[in-house]
């Protein structure tokens, strides 16, 4: 098969022949028909994630259908067209039986753990638990997204944040979880605001939602406060730095709810705590969603209430995702590039 490749953290990364995946026992091989550009698999390239090892293939939020199925599969069939979260549980812990596996202490992760999505087929572990059947009139390049950026702020506007009607939500960063953190918070009849440095993302987060566009910079907090009358009853920070999640959390009232979905390069403590203590603030994580909380999901897609087709940018093939990659971080795209791996 062909796919994209590095071998060393901050290297090349080139479009190459690689060996086909063979499904070990209870997974399934998925041909992959699009493929997400993430600012997470970023992250993996630029050595920030010790799970994953050299030579790599990455990728992580794709859809396709089922090409193959191991020993112990039993709700999946070749041909069946899927997507799968980018935590995959191991099916058997206490979390995965209780239905989060996206805390699974055993997780395995496309494009982290093991060879990614970015390449024609991809192994996704634990099949019987982490595949999702796909409407079938939800595109492959829709449902790309739906994996990583949309189904973790799914989670974190309505599960983490449990944002109601009427309350200001501050989203940080225009990309494509805050893009579609934005659409979701619309949906749920809560009021959006977008902060970014690009008026072109700025743009399109108030065509998917944004009451209010708010170019990033060392006021947006402060004017946040002045559009919502004294804060935003949630934040996200959607980028993941210092900055910004300092950022997010100053754009709230008292009592206030932030959600942290960017990954911070390096961890460590970066929140004014003062504020959180002195406001009685909520901290909240938000690290993806778990296969068995897609239905409600696809539910709001199937109705028309969000449409993640409206978040697609760029389709690329394997030399331009390679050449793309690097520049994640740094110049992410406008709305969601996705990947055909059929096209050099």
């Amino acid at each position: 098969m062909r796919g994209l490749l590095y071998e060393e953290f901050g290297g090349p990364i080139v479009a190459t022949e690689l060996p086909d995946p063979v499904a070990p026992d209870g997974a399934a091989v998925i041909r992959v028909a699009a493929s997400g550009l993430c600012r997470s698999d970023w992250h993996a390239w630029a050595g920030h994630d010790d799970t994953v090892s050299l030579p790599h293939t990455p990728g992580h939020e794709f859809a396709g259908t089922v090409e193959s199925v191991g020993a112990g599969v039993s709700l999946w069939r070749p041909g069946d067209r899927v997507t799968a979260p980018f935590v995959n549980g191991c099916g058997r812990c206490e979390w995965c039986l209780g239905g989060q596996a996206q805390v699974c202490p055993e997780q395995t992760q496309p494009g982290f753990t093991h060879a990614g999505s970015h390449a024609e087929f991809v192994v996704v572990r634990a099949a019987d638990l982490n595949l999702v059947a796909l409407p079938a009139d939800l595109s492959f390049e829709a449902a790309a997204a739906l994996g990583c950026r949309f189904a973790t702020a799914f989670r974190g506007v309505s599960a983490r944040a449990r944002v109601r009607p009427g309350e200001w939500v501050a989203v940080v960063g225009a990309g494509g979880v805050g893009l579609s953190a934005i659409m979701v918070a619309s949906a749920l009849g809560a009021l959006p605001i977008a902060v970014d440095t690009s008026t072109e993302a700025l743009a399109l987060a108030s065509e998917v939602g944004a009451v209010h566009a708010v170019p990033a910079g060392d006021d947006a907090p402060e004017r946040i406060v002045e559009l919502t009358g004294g804060g935003a009853h949630v934040s996200i920070d959607a980028v993941g730095s210092p900055a910004t999640s300092t950022a997010a959390l100053h754009s709230l009232r008292r009592r206030g709810r932030h959600v942290q979905i960017g990954l911070i390069a390096g961890g460590g403590p970066v929140l004014p705590l003062d504020r959180v203590i002195a406001w009685e603030l909520d901290v909240l994580g938000s690290h993806g969603m778990a296969a068995a909380d897609y239905p409600a999901m696809l539910e709001l897609v199937t109705s028309g209430a969000v449409d993640p087709g409206r978040l697609l940018g760029s389709r690329v093939g394997l030399a331009e995702a390679a050449r793309l990659l690097p520049s994640t971080a740094s110049a992410p795209p406008i709305g969601i590039t996705v990947l055909d791996p059929t096209r050099e």
